[in-house]
């Protein structure tokens, strides 16, 4: 099975939710708690059942490229 997972630059982040409306897996969402370093509320990875496929819909939408998404097939990782 494809797992993947994405890496966020929180303080370049500037919160246009545009990643949170393409992302199939539902994985990504805002932030409600914290701010980052430019004020804005930053994406947040929210996967803790690790439904993440790394398909990087979110990072080819990201305007800001704040988004680098990570790909792995599980069978060879637990090979």
């Amino acid at each position: 099975m494809v797992k993947g997972t994405v890496v966020i630059d929180t303080d370049r982040c500037k919160g246009c939710e545009l990643c949170t409306s393409v992302c199939p897996q539902d994985v990504l969402h805002m932030s409600r708690a914290q701010f980052n370093a430019r004020g804005y509320r930053p994406v947040l990875l929210v996967d803790p059942e690790g439904k993440c496929t790394g398909c990087a819909l979110c990072a080819l939408l990201c305007p800001d490229v704040v988004l680098t998404v990570y790909r792995y097939d599980e069978r060879r990782v637990h090979a």
